[in-house]
């Protein structure tokens, strides 16, 4: 493997493992060992567990927002059927791995906020982003007469985000996609959603 190679693959393993264990409770040891990686190697990669949990952070945001891109931002798709796109997914992922991971930045968010001011403010950051990426979202589906004109696209994107991550919690508590699909129910007729 290659320097970046073996860099994404600790990420990879560690952000799986933080993913169901928590950032606390998954140790460098069982992360390299998964990674069959020296502890060596580790340090030359990361300063610190704590610069490699901003990384594990910083990827998986990239890839989110990827996603994001190919849903709420996908021009092939009515704006609307981009919100259920997004939300499908979602539960889709949840599915796959039999409701044992979730959002890793949701997971960080109710585990680091009160530990790291560093984590805090950098998990808040992505999820402000992610509120807009659902604003945006919104106020096309607005402007395509699909939701109600009423709505205010900024705060209802917060509340998207916000209910959508309980909703998650919920899901992995109750091992159902049945706390999702009851958002994504109520929230479609919160906007008054036309089916085009």
């Amino acid at each position: 493997m290659t320097k970046n190679d073996t860099r994404q693959n600790i990420i990879t393993i560690g952000a799986d493992l933080i993913s169901i264990h928590g950032f606390v409770s998954t140790g460098l040891n069982k992360i390299l060992s998964e990674a069959q990686v020296p502890k060596g190697s580790f340090y030359h990669y990361f300063k610190s567990k704590n610069d490699f949990g901003l990384a594990v952070i910083e990827t998986y945001a990239e890839d989110y927002e990827a996603r994001m891109d190919e849903t709420l931002a996908n021009e092939k798709l009515e704006p609307v059927d981009r919100l259920r796109s997004y939300l499908r997914r979602s539960v889709e992922d949840l599915k796959s791995c039999d409701f044992s991971k979730g959002c890793l930045i949701g997971n960080l968010g109710q585990e680091m906020a009160s530990q790291s001011d560093l984590f805090r403010e950098r998990l808040n950051d992505i999820f402000s982003d992610w509120e807009q990426r659902i604003a945006r979202c919104l106020k096309t589906a607005q402007d395509a007469q699909q939701i109600q004109q009423c709505i205010d696209t900024e705060q209802m994107g917060a509340f998207i985000l916000s209910g959508w991550q309980g909703a998650l919690l919920r899901a992995k508590v109750q091992r159902s996609m049945l706390p999702l699909l009851r958002f994504e129910d109520m929230i479609l007729k919160q906007l008054g959603a036309v089916d085009q």
